[in-house]
């Protein structure tokens, strides 16, 4: 019998590191050093004689966001399945993150809001904590490790096509950032982690592949983020949590305020649809005050403001379903944003990447021969891509501009998850369960054995209630006994 998706799913988040490595190609190539590419990097390091990533961005930015990374100055967050692959490659990384300033919030300094409830949860324990810092800040580090790597380099540049040799890729066509003539460079192997911009499915068109089937859920987020200097005398919170859902009179929004590196706080909130906060401080502040937990007016009105107010708008959460075509190209796949891109407020994006390098090294450790398709990889990635499309669009179909498309089975699973959620509030082992699931430690597949649903049946508690957006950031409340 194959294994489950939730079985999958837990071999692709295992913290082990890999101890059968074997170089299979001369070169690899990767566009684009995001969370993606650097960690597809690190993983071909330990199967290619050498690696190349081509980035269009300046490697030696520090800890500043990067313009190819728009959204780079909102709120990320690393869940701790992302933590458990960051360790896995870069044995320590979390301690070394938390001795240069990322924050480990204490239990006593986080608080979750439910339409604008404060809700306590049920202890839980987990493999690992969430890591709490600016998305620079993880990159950055991210980078330097990768290309501390004897046999990885790094090329400044814009990916400009893919150069194709019967029915595989052999290599790229990339702009140079000091020229205006495209370069070729021969590739074994392409991994295209160039985010949700990615051109590789027109690149495929053009050369007479078929393009991927793509889903698209038009959630038309809109963010509004400002950075303040933490003072204790302000408030001593850590992270915070809102998230309204619509209903009843109430407007959907999510807020958030994060404790991050050098002493700051990040606090988002956003809106929906035509709900737009803009650029303007006054308004910041009035929106934080009227529509968010009384935290978030103390702060706003009480906190010294760094620099301005920073807006985001992402239009649809998309997919890529790159296993559903009957032909494809050898040598080349993608990761990360460029074959699925979530909702942000689920903190899916940069863990979900991290695990698509643990599907490209499984599919590397497998033997596989370069010239054939890596359906394999592709077939894993599909794993993680369904565990983090269900937690994140069951909950924004619910938005009332949202108008589909409305999976298979919809209504049973919206009972199934709303009981499992609202169970999770009172007990302990459901909590812990779904906490796993939320912070994509384990498959979603994994809440539906008999024992968990009959328990959640028997406490009798039937009322649906939304998942809170940025739960997995909290830390779990006993993990320091």
């Amino acid at each position: 019998m194959p294994p489950s998706p939730a079985q999958r799913f837990a071999e692709i988040c295992t913290p082990r590191p890999p101890d059968d490595s074997r170089i299979l190609m001369r070169r690899a190539i990767v566009l684009g050093a995001s969370m993606a590419g650097l960690m597809a990097a690190r993983v071909l390091s330990e199967h290619a004689e050498e690696v190349v990533i081509i980035e269009r961005d300046d490697s030696d930015n520090g800890e500043a966001p990067r313009p190819g990374v728009p959204q780079g100055t909102q709120v990320h967050a690393l869940l701790p399945a992302g933590q458990t692959q960051l360790n896995r490659w870069f044995p320590g990384f979390y301690e070394e993150a938390v001795a240069s300033g990322a924050v480990e919030p204490s239990p006593e300094r986080t608080q979750l809001f439910v339409n604008g409830e404060l809700r306590v949860a049920p202890p839980v324990r987990t493999v690992a904590p969430a890591l709490v810092s600016t998305r620079p800040f993880l990159e950055s580090r991210v980078r330097r490790k990768t290309l501390a790597a004897d046999n990885i380099t790094l090329l400044a540049g814009r990916a400009d096509g893919l150069v194709f040799t019967g029915d595989r890729v052999t290599g790229v066509t990339f702009v140079p950032a000091n020229g205006n003539d495209p370069v070729t460079e021969a590739a074994d192997f392409v991994v295209d982690a160039t985010g949700r911009s990615s051109k590789l499915t027109d690149w495929l068109a053009a050369n007479g592949w078929p393009q991927p089937p793509m889903t698209r859920m038009p959630i038309k987020l809109n963010y509004a983020t400002a950075v303040f200097k933490r003072d204790d005398r302000v408030s001593d919170i850590a992270v915070v949590t809102s998230q309204t859902a619509p209903g009843d009179g109430r407007t959907a929004r999510i807020g958030g305020i994060l404790a991050v590196e050098r002493d700051r706080w990040l606090v988002l909130i956003s809106g929906y649809g035509d709900d737009r906060p803009s650029r303007d401080e006054q308004e910041f502040r009035e929106r934080c005050r009227r529509d968010f937990p009384a935290v978030f007016g103390q702060i706003a009105d009480h906190g010294e403001m760094i620099g301005g107010v920073v807006t985001y708008h992402q239009a649809d959460s998309r997919r890529r379903d790159f296993d559903a075509l009957d032909r494809f190209p050898a040598g080349i796949v993608a990761a990360g944003d460029a074959v699925a891109s979530f909702n942000p407020v689920y903190g899916q994006g940069m863990t979900s990447a991290t695990l698509h390098s643990s599907c490209l090294s499984a599919y590397l450790r497998s033997n596989p021969s370069l010239d054939q398709p890596a359906r394999s990889y592709f077939e894993q990635v599909r794993v993680v891509v369904d565990a983090a499309w269900q937690v994140s669009t069951f909950a924004d179909i619910e938005l009332p501009h949202v108008d589909g498309p409305y999976p298979r089975g919809y209504r049973l699973t919206k009972w199934f998850t709303g009981l499992m959620f609202k169970a999770s509030m009172t007990d302990a082992r459901i909590n812990e369960k779904l906490s796993r699931v939320t912070t994509m430690m384990a498959h979603p597949s994994s809440l539906a054995d008999p024992a968990t649903l009959l328990r959640a049946l028997r406490l009798g508690l039937f009322g649906v209630i939304h998942a809170p957006a940025f739960s997995a950031m909290l830390p779990d409340r006993d993990q320091r006994r």
